[in-house]
């Protein structure tokens, strides 16, 4: 019964969150990585010795933790391959262990799953909480949540890529309630993990059904070959319950432990596979009753699997509950191999707008921002980050960052011009340098900026003045002693593009090699030919490509750093240099209205240049 799964499976991620380096565990074959990847805040911890547990199947999680005594929220990042709109399979381990020397009985904290709640941990002895979570995001935030009762504390994170199982719910995730495999190993043993489950679930050892003995087969099942969506291993298969002789029901029932306040959704699947070689004329029929519904009748095939459900039921008396009963024609009585029941757990909120997210995260990388509550979603759950206002959209969108004495420096980042929701902008008394980006005036909603008290240099953009004295922006720019604030510097600086056109700077690097090798022929004497023979060149023989591609003035800021690199200045105004985002390096020339030539001059020439 030993588990196969090691850090390199595809999609699966399994962290020993106190660890102090990655291993194998031997008795598992799981590979554990240390947090370090995935979160920056937290203290290593161990359990005090004589609280030290021997657990199978875990690795060494249950004795070292870590633990979370500053900021409300701290959050693990995880970035599975697969990417959104996936079904994932996430666990988390918690042991107490009396770590801090103090014999705490009780400590209390909420865990949640992006931004919607998952649970609210309690248990002081070893546990776990699962979750099937549908993601709508690249990226999954696990967050511990401070409430008020102690230090929050984890022992060990699980991922699992669920692929195309049947396990999901487009309106929220699941809650595995209870996942039995039936007639199996010692019960005293609680749960198992197996070898052969590409899911890695926790299959419960001890649940009993009513009246019911257990049986087996050492017999092949051929799970590889079956159409189960559900994908057991073959362990839990080759196991099952039936009545005791003379009786010809099974039957189960499962008490939700807290009721809700709304009325509980579940998922139910039954298991079975007939291990048993019936005698020739006999039958193995019955029919399944789930919470007063009736389902059937089913007949089984000898060792093949057979998944019925999911069956879908909404439970207003907090109880799920089901029997499976011979029919009047069956010669034998019921089995069940396993079942799983599921909690549909609602997803209320929506993550902060992917846009202002990676703005966000843009801006935080771009300063080394390194704030203990600057984790997990900008805007949920139940506070923001520091300096951050969110609306109450859904998905919320950020309207105002303050950034005052941060202790910026470099440029205006221009990631900032992708918070289009923004209303309000606070990033004085810092170390800023460069120009004020003119851009800041195509932002919609922007009425608050203040700039002042940085060491900002050139003039204040035309447009930002214009919307200044309208009153339609509160623009702050004291303190910025170089930066010049009269009209004549307009003329000093080059002024807002009329017409921008970016081609691929390769294409001249090639024909510069190009001329380049006929001259050292021409000069070696290997090759006769004159200058002329450069422009019958054709475009298929120099394989040059280039496009005419349209960007807009935002764009064109983040392609060159805020016009930060000047490679060429001509009579139309400058050229700078600007990276695309698959890597090309790209010129960008604009047309200074100063230019004594005119716009169809302009494009006269670019159109030359990229035919």
């Amino acid at each position: 019964m030993i588990l196969r799964h090691s850090g390199s499976d595809i999609g699966f991620i399994s962290i020993d969150c106190g660890a102090e380096e990655d291993y194998l565990d031997g008795d598992t074959g799981i590979t554990y990585k240390t947090d370090k990847d995935f979160i920056s805040t937290g203290k290593n911890k161990v359990v005090a010795p004589e609280h030290n547990l021997t657990t199978l199947y875990y690795g060494n999680m249950a004795n070292s933790l870590r633990t979370f005594p500053e900021g409300k929220r701290n959050c693990y990042t995880l970035k599975p391959r697969q990417g959104k709109n996936q079904n994932y399979y996430v666990r988390a381990f918690f042991y107490y262990g009396n770590y801090d020397s103090k014999n705490q009985t009780q400590i209390k904290f909420d865990l949640y799953i992006g931004v919607n709640h998952w649970t609210t941990v309690v248990d002081m002895q070893w546990t776990y909480y699962e979750i099937i979570h549908y993601s709508v995001t690249d990226t999954i935030y696990v967050c511990l949540v401070n409430t008020g009762f102690g230090v929050p504390f984890i022992n060990g994170l699980d991922l699992r890529f669920m692929n195309d199982s049947p396990y999901r719910s487009m309106n929220g995730s699941l809650i595995p309630k209870v996942l039995a495999d039936l007639g199996g190993l010692d019960p005293t043993l609680g749960a198992m993990r197996y070898k052969d489950d590409v899911y890695d679930r926790i299959w419960r050892l001890d649940v009993n059904l009513n009246d019911s003995v257990s049986n087996s087969t050492e017999a092949n099942i051929d799970i590889q070959g079956s159409d189960d969506p559900c994908r057991l291993p073959v362990e839990v298969l080759r196991t099952a319950v039936q009545p005791r002789n003379g009786h010809n029901s099974l039957s189960y029932s499962y008490t939700l432990r807290h009721r809700e306040n709304f009325t509980p959704e579940f998922l139910v699947f039954f298991h079975f596979a007939e291990i048993e070689q019936i005698a020739p004329g006999e039958r193995r029929e019955f029919t399944i009753t789930l919470n007063g519904l009736n389902y059937g009748p089913f007949t089984l095939e000898y060792l093949k699997p057979l998944t019925i459900g999911p069956y879908k039921l909404q439970v207003p008396e907090d109880q799920v509950r089901f029997s499976i009963d011979a029919t009047l024609r069956s010669d034998l009585p019921p089995i069940l191999n396993a079942f799983e029941i599921f909690k549909l757990w609602p997803l209320p909120d929506s993550p902060t707008n992917q846009t202002d997210v990676d703005a966000i995260m843009a801006i935080k990388e771009a300063y080394k921002i390194d704030r203990v509550d600057w984790q997990g979603d900008p805007c949920l759950p139940l506070t923001t980050w520091t300096g951050l206002l969110c609306n109450d959209d859904n998905p919320p969108r950020i309207i105002s960052l303050n950034l005052s004495s941060s202790q910026l420096s470099g440029n205006i980042a221009v990631s900032l011009l992708n918070l289009t929701a923004i209303k309000s902008l606070d990033l004085s008394n810092n170390e800023l340098t460069g120009t004020v980006l003119e851009a800041f005036a195509q932002l919609p909603h922007l009425t608050i900026l203040d700039l002042s008290g940085n060491k900002l240099t050139g003039a204040i953009p035309h447009s930002l003045k214009e919307k200044s004295n309208s009153r339609q922006l509160q623009l702050s720019l004291d303190g910025n002693l170089d930066l010049c604030k009269m009209d004549t510097c307009e003329k000093k600086k080059r002024s807002f593009p009329v017409l921008v056109i970016a081609f691929v700077i390769s294409v001249s690097v090639l024909l510069l090699l190009n001329i380049i090798t006929i001259f050292w022929r021409l000069k070696i004497g290997r090759l006769n030919v004159s200058l002329s023979s450069l422009v019958g060149l054709s475009r298929k023989e120099l394989s040059l490509k280039s496009k005419n591609q349209p960007f807009t003035y935002t764009e064109l800021v983040s392609i060159t750093n805020n016009f930060q690199t000047i490679i060429g200045e001509g009579g139309f105004g400058k050229v700078y240099l600007g990276n695309l985002k698959d890597g090309r390096q790209v010129a960008v020339k604009l047309l200074s209205q100063s230019s004594r030539q005119g716009y169809k001059e302009f494009l006269a020439e670019k159109i030359a240049q990229i035919c």
